[in-house]
């Protein structure tokens, strides 16, 4: 699959996004000194490439009640069961990260919860699964850091 060829206009524009998915194309065309219909054909060309896969919102979890964050490993009794059973976890919505892993654990899950009882029904529901074997549960003291935009920017600047 051919790469997707970014020019500096390009990596402008995808800073500006990266830093607010929500600032207007005017804004970014302003800025850029382009117009806003050369800003949108742009970004809709890295829509339809795949670079950009739309934009997300980012919540305050403490205001809404569910501060309490857990990573949960899940040990399967057959590796061949991973499929149906991140199907099953799929269905938690109070599981908001799964990774197929390597090492210790089978599926790493990472829950947010209201509190330690609602964790609890949460690890419970894991346990209950078909071919979950056993979990290990891991409190978050605190999420010391979640900066995807480090990360995006860099990536951007290294192009």
């Amino acid at each position: 699959m051919p790469k997707f060829k970014l020019d500096d206009i390009d990596h402008q524009i995808l800073d500006m996004l990266i830093d607010n998915t929500r600032i207007p194309f005017t804004d970014i065309a302003k800025k850029l000194l382009i117009s806003a219909g050369t800003v949108h054909v742009r970004v809709k060309k890295m829509e339809e490439a795949g670079i950009i896969k739309g934009s997300s919102l980012t919540l305050d979890y403490k205001k809404l009640g569910y501060s309490f964050i857990a990573y949960v490993g899940v040990f399967l009794q057959n590796t061949s069961q991973t499929q149906f059973v991140l199907e099953r976890i799929a269905k938690i919505p109070y599981v908001t990260v799964a990774h197929i892993t390597t090492g210790k654990f089978n599926i790493f899950c990472k829950i947010r919860a209201q509190d330690t009882m609602h964790a609890k029904e949460i690890i419970f529901l894991l346990d209950d699964i078909e071919g979950v074997y056993r979990t290990e549960t891991m409190i978050s003291l605190e999420e010391s850091i979640n900066d995807k935009k480090r990360l995006m920017h860099t990536i951007f600047n290294e192009l």
